[in-house]
């Protein structure tokens, strides 16, 4: 449980809020070196260069501050992938701006993912089901775009969680080996993933150009 604030003023709130997000920033990076279970409320607290009362006053327990940092990048996740749809026509522009928000948020949350990958089990039942639906959300809303762009058949019920989860599995451990500061930026390789989920590695020439032509429109 997150605590409520205290203290009077706005400059009381933004002081509250500011710490607060300190605290998860701190914590997911701690989470994502040592592992959340080796990492002890002492280490956080020294981290955070607070008391452990003082880290207290802000979340509940250690379990309240993994549970925060999931929601709120799923949430963000979420937002941004909607957002960047938002702004296109076609189904095809959908996709690809929806794997470039992914890919973005990821490339600049390296902790994040390494956190909901690893520690996400280490949650109470009930917030474990309110994290997974948030990615069940979002797994569904790329889903429907490639129903959609699906011209062949080949997605159909027994097939639908196994193409989806491919294209995730792409997405989610990158951070493993890409490095967004090297020579391919997160934009280039989101295009890359797209064409090469939707096209195929050894497409036709026409395809490959038609993909390049829509990329640079985008």
């Amino acid at each position: 449980m997150v605590h409520e604030r205290d203290g009077n003023g706005a400059d009381a709130l933004r002081d509250y809020d500011e710490i607060q997000r300190n605290i998860l920033t701190t914590a997911c990076g701690l989470f994502a070196r040592q592992g959340y279970m080796r990492a002890s409320i002492a280490d956080l607290a020294d981290a955070c260069k607070l008391s452990r009362g003082a880290l207290y006053h802000y979340f509940d327990s250690k379990e309240a501050i993994l549970f925060a940092i999931l929601d709120a990048h799923i949430r963000e996740m979420i937002t941004d992938v909607e957002a960047a749809m938002a702004a296109k026509a076609t189904t095809l522009e959908q996709f690809r701006a929806a794997i470039q928000a992914i890919v973005a948020l990821n490339a600049r949350s390296s902790d994040e993912q390494r956190v909901i990958l690893n520690d996400l089990s280490f949650l109470g039942e009930t917030e474990q089901d309110a994290i997974k639906a948030l990615e069940r959300q979002l797994v569904d809303t790329v889903s429907d775009l490639l129903v959609k762009l699906d011209k062949e058949g080949k997605i159909v019920k027994r097939t639908k969680k196994i193409y989806s989860m491919m294209l995730f599995g792409i997405l989610n451990f990158s951070h493993t080996w890409y490095d967004p500061k090297g020579g391919i930026d997160p934009r280039e390789f989101a295009d890359m993933v797209v064409d090469l989920f939707l096209y195929g590695f050894t497409m036709p020439v026409p395809a490959k150009d038609a993909a390049r032509a829509l990329r640079q429109r985008a």
